[in-house]
């Protein structure tokens, strides 16, 4: 790269907080769905956005001209604005909308504390949602916008594999399965549509768990799905003899390898010759998309200025060797959806 070009490039990180924020404000004001809607008639002037709606003439003169030097808009010689296909992704594209508000709603002031959080080795930008050890004793505490937010984020990274990994599941039949960290119980739901025979048991923080159950209530199985209050940063914590399967999906790299050590053996201790644990992670070295690799390495930072600030998005090479630590056995190493890698693991 020319020098000049590198130069360039270093403005546009020293000043993506305000490219950032003006793509929210563009996006919430409405003005990126009102010029994408005037796209066939060849684009829009400002005054007829200014008038649809009702923004100072003013203020979209700065998001605009910011706008079309990021590539978001461009305006022809006769000053009408089009979305660019950038544009079209940031305002349309579901993924980008998650990652967005994600940033937004949940990361963007605590992820100033982040130098404090690498230096203190603690969620230091935990302050900006609330007064927890981590972000977990709060989730059920957040506002019903962070709430969405957050679990959108989660859900789309998890959602899309949940079909095609209940095949693998349930290959074997397996008459109890141990969701470990059942979030919404979302994962615990589809396993009693997809068979009349398993019965779930979740292991969660208590906000976390009866949100859970609630859900398993409202879908009519709360005779099949149960539930344990577990903290995993509690000094020798255990989970009972009996699964068939132990789940756990985007759960690990909630923690630090201590911990997920501690967490592995734990399981290990509740496991038989029979019993199946299933791991489901985001592996940063298993991407096939450089945006995806990106999405990861941001959210590592999420959780060190927010979540716990001793976690990442791990490789899974990583994970393997903690594994083999733990006591197992390594037994299918498959990919799953475009993301994810399952790991299926037996007691050694």
């Amino acid at each position: 790269m020319k020098a000049f070009d590198a130069l360039q490039e270093a403005q546009k990180i020293a000043f993506a907080p305000f490219v950032f924020q003006a793509t929210v404000s563009l996006r919430n004001l409405g003005i990126l769905d009102f010029i994408f809607n005037n796209n066939a008639n060849g684009g829009v002037r400002r005054t007829e956005i200014s008038e649809h709606l009702n923004i100072s003439d003013y203020g979209l003169s700065v998001l605009l001209e910011i706008a079309e030097s990021s590539d978001i808009v461009e305006k022809d010689d006769t000053g009408k604005y089009e979305l660019t296909k950038i544009g079209y992704f940031l305002n349309y594209n579901q993924m980008t909308a998650a990652n967005i508000n994600f940033t937004q709603d949940i990361c963007y002031k605590g992820l100033y504390h982040l130098q404090e959080a690498i230096e203190t080795k603690k969620p230091s930008g935990l302050k900006e949602l609330g007064d927890w050890p981590t972000i977990y004793e709060g989730l059920s505490k957040l506002t019903p916008k962070q709430q969405k937010s957050w679990f959108a984020f989660d859900h789309y990274y998890s959602d899309e594999i949940f079909g095609e990994a209940l095949q693998t599941v349930f290959e074997k039949k397996p008459k109890l399965l141990f969701d470990i960290g059942g979030n919404t119980g979302k994962f615990a739901i589809l396993c009693c549509k997809h068979s009349e025979d398993i019965n779930v048991k979740i292991f969660d923080l208590p906000g976390q768990l009866n949100k859970a159950l609630a859900h398993a209530e409202k879908n009519g199985f709360d005779d099949r799905i149960s539930g344990q209050e577990i903290d995993w940063l509690s000094e020798n914590p255990s989970i009972p003899h009996g699964a068939d399967t132990i789940w756990m999906s985007q759960f690990l790299d909630c923690f630090s390898k201590k911990e997920i050590l501690t967490i592995l053996k734990a399981a290990v201790s509740a496991m038989d010759a029979n019993t199946e644990l299933v791991i489901i992670e985001t592996y940063t070295d298993r991407q096939q998309y450089g945006s995806a690799k990106l999405t990861l390495e941001a959210t590592s930072l999420y959780f060190t200025a927010l979540a716990n600030g001793n976690s990442k998005m791990y490789t899974a090479e990583e994970f393997k060797q903690l594994i083999d630590e733990a006591g197992l056995r390594l037994e299918t190493d498959k990919k799953v959806g475009d993301f994810h890698t399952m790991f299926v693991c037996k007691k050694k």
